[in-house]
């Protein structure tokens, strides 16, 4: 079986993990991954969800955090401080330093963000091919206003410093329009037996993904079934910020209203799409809802979207297999 899977970071890469452990040997997962979290600090190039997912799926991360490397120090964010060059307000420990230099070197070398993604993973042995959305820059871009006024931030600045404070008044993927897909990407889509949506943010990890020109219809055409899992449990993220970023969208934070503005596949919904005719393609075949949501179930299906409720909060590698299991489960289903 062939599986892609669109990813951010820290949602996205615990559902990885126990999806590795749901599938067979001779199973195989390629992840695509969100790329315009990506900042440049110091001079480097930072990936912050390709590499939230190589270091989860290969062993590295700190594990309380959901982000960084385990055993962590601090020295050279400390130096820099002294210098008084920053922003102090986003860390950059020591070992997570390494990955940000190796890959620069590598993009100065003339290497591109496929290439050295792959590289990197030579090392940590994901169990998986990560593929970054593109290889062109993509930046997500909050417009917010503040004290200093209306302005425009990276979607860093907004999480990190600002801790989505300020309501978002617009997400903006600045260079998604211009971008193409990474090589790989658009033929994994299209090989694929089954595609998941695992519980990352709709929004600025998966809704940027599939900003990218080509991702969304690929999907939309592939005849493999396509099942998501809801990152809203009782109407609050389970983690982040997914109700500020879903309010600038204009979609309510629920279950229900995640999976209708991912559309059914068998009809097309009232949206701007990629063809600037007012009209977009639906994406799902399957939706799953955790137990506490199961009313929103009805909503769902009426909506074109088979959905069932299951246990949905990743508290450990074996219950979020199960919701692995679930989701290839429900996959089966509509391929029927």
């Amino acid at each position: 079986m062939r599986i892609v899977a669109l990813a951010g970071g820290i949602g996205g890469a615990r559902f990885l993990r126990g999806l590795r452990e749901a599938i067979g040997p001779e199973d195989e997962i390629t992840v695509i991954g969100n790329t315009g979290d990506d900042i440049h600090l110091y001079g480097l190039k930072v990936c912050p969800d390709l590499d939230t997912v190589m270091y989860t799926l290969g062993g590295g991360i700190h594990e309380e955090q959901g982000w960084g490397r385990a055993d962590e120090t601090w020295s050279i964010k400390a130096e820099m401080k002294e210098y008084g060059v920053g922003p102090e307000w986003f860390g950059l420990g020591d070992r997570d330093f390494a990955t940000h230099l190796v890959r620069s070197q590598m993009l100065t070398a003339g290497y591109t963000l496929s290439q050295v993604t792959e590289a990197l993973c030579v090392r940590w042995q994901p169990g998986v091919r990560l593929l970054p959305m593109s290889d062109d820059r993509v930046e997500t871009h909050v417009r917010i206003t503040d004290e200093a006024g209306t302005r425009a931030v990276h979607f860093q600045e907004y999480w990190v410093r600002l801790h989505a404070a300020v309501d978002a008044e617009a997400i903006i993927p600045v260079g998604a329009d211009t971008a193409k897909p990474a090589p790989g990407v658009l033929e994994a889509i299209a090989a694929a037996d089954v595609i998941l949506f695992p519980p990352s943010n709709p929004v600025v990890s998966i809704g940027t993904i599939l900003a990218v020109p080509g991702i969304r219809a690929a999907i939309a055409a592939a005849s493999a079934p396509v099942v998501g899992l809801s990152p809203i449990i009782g109407g609050a993220p389970v983690r982040g910020m997914a109700d500020k970023v879903l309010a600038a969208v204009g979609v309510e934070a629920t279950a229900e209203a995640v999976a209708l503005d991912y559309g059914g596949r068998a009809a097309l919904r009232s949206s701007t799409g990629e063809d600037g005719g007012g009209r977009r393609e639906g994406l799902l075949d399957g939706w799953l809802v955790d137990t506490a949501d199961e009313a929103a179930v009805a909503a769902v299906e009426a909506g074109g979207i088979a959905c069932r409720a299951v246990p949905l909060l990743m508290t450990d590698v074996a219950a979020t297999a199960e919701m692995a299991r679930a989701a290839l489960a429900l996959a089966e289903q509509v391929r029927a």
